[in-house]
Formats: structure tokens, sequence, C-alpha cells
């Protein structure tokens, strides 16, 4: 189930969006975070698992028409597709009606979520 992003999940959102290469360093991910927060277009959601732990993260940035994904991540112990699809339908269902859209790091993922939903 994903929850929106509060001040009270810095550390465990911090840790999640730490697995993205490109956030390891602390000033990076603390820069990233910044950016999710500044604006009410942008946020940042948290998936927990059916034992009620946080084990993933996804970013978007919301428009009228388009949900841009732009990060995801999740803890390795639960890194599956399974998850990640999760997390993608569930946002599906928060913001119907908008193409969700994928960065260069997340499109290969959404277009393999899309075939599998427009597969069913």
């Amino acid at each position: 189930m994903l929850y929106k992003y509060k001040n009270d999940y810095e550390k465990i959102t911090m840790g999640l969006l730490s697995f993205i290469p490109d956030l390891k360093e602390y000033s990076h991910l603390k820069t990233e975070l910044n950016w999710y927060s500044g604006a009410d277009e942008r946020c940042l959601y948290l998936w927990k698992n059916d034992n009620g732990d946080f084990i993933g993260v996804i970013g978007v940035e919301i428009s009228d028409d388009i949900l841009m994904v732009r990060h995801i991540a999740i803890t390795p112990a639960e890194r599956n597709e399974g998850v990640s699809f999760d997390m993608l339908s569930g946002l599906c269902e928060l913001y119907p009606g908008r193409k969700m859209m994928g960065s260069l790091e997340t499109a290969g993922l959404i277009t393999k979520w899309e075939h599998r939903n427009n597969g069913n």
C-alpha cells in the first residue's frame, strides 16, 4: 500500500532513495528530497509490505494528464518486478485518467508493467 511522504518518514525515505545509484551521496540525496518537498506537483510515496514495513519508494511529478515516474527504489531483500508493479498499479489507482510515463531510469519498468496489465 502507498503512503504519501511526510517528514516523519524522512530517514526511511532517504535510506530507500540511497539504493538509487545517483543518490548514494548524502548531499545529492538531501537535494532530491528537498526537490520533491518543494512543490505540490511533486510527490514521494512509500510502499508498505504485508508485514507493515516500508520497503519501497516511488517519486512522481504530476500534471493534469501525465504522471511522470522519476524514481523507484525497493529494498534489496524485496526486489522483484511484482513489488514495482504493485507500486505502479497503486499510483494508477491514486491518479486515474493520467498517462504514466517514466524517466530514462524508469521507462523500461513502466513499459513492462503496461504490457503485463494490457495483456490481462
